[in-house]
């Protein structure tokens, strides 16, 4: 490989789809505050989270949350437990009254809103709106959904990680009595969107806001105090509410990183920059990939391919393993780290969240491209 794609820095590449890489000057804050947080003398990590110095965390983290993504006052935003995944029972817990009494919706386009499905059916009756299929590589269009007009709600996943897939929309509720619920851990904050769209947002931190740990849900007002009676305390959002996401002892380290991560969205420009600089790094990838003439292949339809997770064979659709094993040694060797593909799909995968800059993609699309030529057959 030529001598100019060497990467000779301590820096790293981190294309990881999760936890992901953290900006460098998130990650410079926190080392400062690390042992002793502004007066108090003590790290955030043994701090009360009933202290006046954490109330301060908590509520700013909100703020910032409020003001970049215009959250309107008919919100409220909960600081949880237990990632996204547990927001795939959250959901149907506190939006269904009657256990096994109620029907909901489920766009099924991916792995991910798959198992949220499968969770929400120990509850609810699922319709699964969209056909299935063999392969995520497209997302039917909304008007062949056959959605059930007595569902509670609509639940869809906005990014699917493994498949690479991604609504390039925001999908409209099909009536007022049926609020639409989405899950956007792996695109959150990445670009942006109407808040009042939505009944429900749940999005994993750490991907795009911060560390693993914390989960936010973004819930509209009239959804609360309605929740199914086997709801557990801890995933009851109007509790949750009430007690101002401090029920029980919260993750407060992941909520003090996500703090300094809006802070930094917020002084990078805002959602308007994060989406462009998402568009950036993913039309660098892609058109590597399409440029190609077959080396790279990506069987996602266009139309909705992931701006976070682009996800391609090398050496033809169904990909020649020892060039793959062959690409993924040499990224590392150039400090390029996680682009091997989920077990599930195989090939490569390269993540590019929030942090990564757009120079980091310039980088490894003018590797692929010099992958290419020598090792094209």
């Amino acid at each position: 490989m030529a001598e100019k794609m060497k990467k000779i820095s301590n820096h790293v590449i981190n294309c990881n789809a999760g936890p992901a890489r953290v900006p460098y000057d998130v990650l410079r804050k926190a080392q400062e505050e690390l042992i002793y947080y502004e007066n108090t003398g003590i790290s955030v990590m043994e701090m009360s989270h009933r202290s006046p110095e954490f109330d301060n965390i908590i509520r700013t983290a909100e703020k910032l949350l409020r003001e970049i993504m215009t959250i309107p006052d008919n919100y409220r935003v909960l600081f949880v437990h237990g990632g996204g995944t547990a927001q795939f029972a959250s959901i149907p817990l506190n939006l269904c009254p009657e256990y096994k009494g109620c029907k909901v919706n489920y766009a099924i386009t991916g792995t991910w809103s798959e198992k949220a499905a499968k969770e929400a059916e120990k509850y609810c009756h699922v319709c699964r709106v969209t056909p299935k299929l063999d392969k995520f590589t497209s997302i039917p269009d909304v008007d062949t959904w056959k959605i059930d007009p007595d569902g509670k709600y609509l639940f869809y996943t906005d990014n699917e990680t493994i498949a690479g897939v991604e609504y390039q929309y925001q999908v409209k509720p099909f009536s007022d009595t049926m609020p639409v619920a989405i899950d956007m851990t792996s695109n959150f904050l990445s670009r942006p969107i109407d808040v009042s769209n939505y009944g429900v947002i749940i999005a994993g931190t750490q991907k795009n806001a911060g560390i693993a740990g914390l989960a936010i849900v973004i819930v509209r007002d009239d959804l609360l105090g309605k929740p199914m009676s086997i709801c557990p305390t801890i995933l009851d959002y109007t509790i949750l509410n009430k007690m101002n996401s401090l029920y029980n002892t919260p993750p407060c380290y992941p909520i003090y990183m996500t703090r300094i991560y809006l802070q930094w969205i917020k002084d990078q420009g805002g959602l308007e920059v994060m989406g462009d600089r998402s568009d950036q790094r993913a039309r660098l990838i892609y058109d590597t990939v399409d440029q190609s003439n077959g080396f790279y292949y990506n069987g996602v339809n266009p139309n909705c391919r992931s701006r976070m997770n682009a996800v391609f064979r090398i050496g033809g659709q169904k990909g020649d393993e020892q060039l793959e094993k062959q690409f993924i040694q040499e990224c590392k060797e150039r400090k390029i780290i996680g682009v091997k593909g989920h077990r599930l799909v195989g090939g490569i995968r390269v993540s590019m969240f929030n942090a990564m800059p757009v120079e980091d993609a310039k980088f490894i699309s003018d590797f692929m491209i010099e992958f290419m030529e020598l090792n094209r057959k």
